[in-house]
């Protein structure tokens, strides 16, 4: 199904019933402040597992991120961290980031792993902090990959549909997206490691 939603103001109705189908079990792709996101209810193990098949990847090698509303949902999984970078997140967050934090004890039962880390976002995207902010509880996600080189992120909802219709349960259409991934800092260490550049600029916020 695809769903439209619009960023500006979305839909009560459509934002319960994606949460809905996320409650039962269900994968959607929804959109971010960057790529497109594979996402499901990170209490569901089946459908961590139904989404690890479809990236073709093991649930514990693979590097998913948590989805959450804002950063009272955080403290949940990650372990206590420093008043520095507490206060980097609230000025980088709702953002274009990625946080890679080591996990709590709560993380490894979410996905039957040995996780050490998780990477937590908040991203500048109603629809997606709509959804979780209703749901209740963050959304486990992996970003959609291109399998042509030259664009590596699809951007187009309609063709993210086409493709994906018959492995998830909902596309929503909340525009078009961007070809740039978050940008991913290590903050494991109590220094701030940019892994991957990507749309957020780190430095804007130190």
């Amino acid at each position: 199904m695809l769903l439209k939603i619009y960023p500006e103001n979305p839909n009560e109705r459509a934002i319960e019933q994606v949460a809905d189908v996320l409650r039962k079990g269900g994968i959607i792709i929804y959109p971010t402040d960057t790529v497109y996101g594979l996402g499901c209810d990170i209490t569901n193990q089946k459908a961590i597992e139904k989404i690890a098949r479809i990236r073709n990847i093991k649930p514990e090698k693979a590097n998913f991120s948590f989805i959450c509303y804002d950063l009272s949902h955080i403290s949940d999984y990650i372990k206590p961290i420093d008043n520095t970078t507490f206060r980097l997140l609230k000025k980088a967050l709702p953002g274009p980031f990625t946080f890679i934090f080591n996990a709590s004890h709560a993380v490894p039962k979410l996905l039957s792993s040995n996780k050490k880390t998780v990477g937590i976002r908040v991203p500048d995207n109603n629809v997606a902090r709509c959804i979780v902010k209703v749901l209740g509880n963050p959304i486990l996600s992996t970003s959609i990959h291109d399998d042509d080189d030259i664009i590596e992120y699809s951007t187009d909802p309609e063709l993210i549909h086409e493709k994906y219709q018959d492995l998830v349960d909902i596309v929503i259409d909340g525009g078009y997206g961007e070809n740039i991934p978050s940008t991913i800092v290590d903050c494991t260490s109590g220094d701030f490691e940019i892994i991957r550049e990507g749309k957020g600029v780190l430095e804007d916020y130190l």
